[in-house]
């Protein structure tokens, strides 16, 4: 249509000029706003040409919200504080703030109303404060009023006792030990020293402990620079825990690498390869669960000693608001949790000691 639009100009110009002096000037007029009213007409379509819309995808979006996300399994960092410095700790001692008792088991109701099967907690070292008996008493207050299918504890396990064992162990599922090595001069060097103490020594003592108390016995092994040739097959089959959780080391902003972080974990860090034939050289060992820094990142719901998700997906920590101000549903928006990796990492699985029907 276009096109034509010079022949149409001119055939006007002609027109004009053909027409008598006296009507000339009320011709211009009507030639001018002619011109103007096909100049704007012009203007309007090339517009709506550059914008490019996506009318129906829009209409889908707005008609089909994303589904809330259910906290299935929640890891709970009720302290960052710890008695041992491991150089690629990913979660530092930055503040040493716990909440009140009261507080913290409002907390943990509202993530049961919401859907909250499984409570892990961990730290920090969560056998530090209160001598455990701050652990023990939540512990015993999710298996027993919020009647939780599981309630596991991550500890490096140098400050428990068995008198916890005697108070609070029927309460408790699973008890996940951390060892990175069964050399005590590699754990020396990772950070797990305790001076007099044998850190492998000790291991072998709370493994004795779960059997007597019924709690069932996991390991938790984090592979990075110092440990990635050593082979534990042997030992770990001799402990025989229900899951020998083996993670690749995991560097996160400002907690173990960047400028605020509080440890420095680089020199830690190794490659997918190298952490491929790790797993290679412990195959036969049937509890192993591998957890690459892919599978790991973002598969965890994670909350922080004030009870705010902690979103890892931009490589560091940042918070949700509090689900003591503002719920779980609004909370675990922000949470940056990847279900179907969480899912595909095996993260839901058999986890209550009533179901695991071990040999005691």
């Amino acid at each position: 249509m276009w096109v034509l639009t010079p022949a149409a100009f001119a055939g006007k110009l002609l027109s004009v000029f053909r027409q008598p002096l006296s009507s000339l000037w009320r011709s211009l007029v009507l030639l001018f706003c002619w011109l103007r009213a096909t100049w704007l007409l012009a203007s309007k379509r090339t517009k709506q040409q550059l914008v490019w819309r996506e009318p129906d995808e829009t209409k889908e979006e707005e008609e089909d919200p994303p589904l809330s996300t259910t906290p299935t399994s929640v890891n709970y960092h009720f302290t960052r504080q710890c008695n041992y410095k491991c150089g690629f700790c990913f979660h530092t001692a930055k503040t040493s703030f716990v909440l009140p008792l009261e507080e913290a088991k409002r907390g943990l109701l509202l993530l049961k109303e919401a859907g909250m099967e499984k409570i892990n907690f961990s730290g920090g070292e969560p056998f530090l404060h209160d001598r455990g008996e701050y652990l023990g008493k939540l512990v015993k207050f999710c298996k027993t009023e919020l009647q939780l299918p599981s309630v596991s504890i991550v500890s490096n396990g140098s400050l428990i006792r068995e008198r916890w064992f005697q108070n609070y162990g029927e309460y408790l599922d699973i008890l996940a030990v951390s060892c990175d090595s069964f050399d005590e001069e590699v754990n020396v060097l990772i950070g797990r020293g305790q001076g007099k103490k044998n850190h492998v020594e000790n291991l072998q003592k709370l493994r004795t402990w779960c059997r007597d108390y019924r709690v069932a016995f996991k390991i938790n092994s984090v592979i990075n620079r110092f440990n990635v040739e050593e082979d534990m097959t042997e030992q770990i089959k001799a402990l025989n825990p229900v899951r020998w959780k083996v993670f690749q080391c995991l560097l996160i902003e400002g907690e173990n690498c960047g400028e605020d972080a509080l440890r420095e974990a680089e020199r830690f860090v190794i490659g997918d390869e190298e952490f491929e034939r790790f797993l290679e050289r412990h195959k036969e060992v049937s509890c192993l669960v591998p957890e690459s820094n892919q599978k790991m990142k973002d598969s965890y719901l994670i909350l922080d000693e004030y009870m705010r998700f902690l979103n890892c997906r931009k490589g560091r920590k940042d918070p949700s608001k509090s689900i003591l101000d503002v719920g779980v549903e609004e909370a675990i928006k922000f949470s940056g949790f990847d279900e179907k990796m969480f899912l595909k990492r095996g993260g839901k699985y058999v986890w209550s000691k009533a179901d695991l029907k071990l040999d005691w």
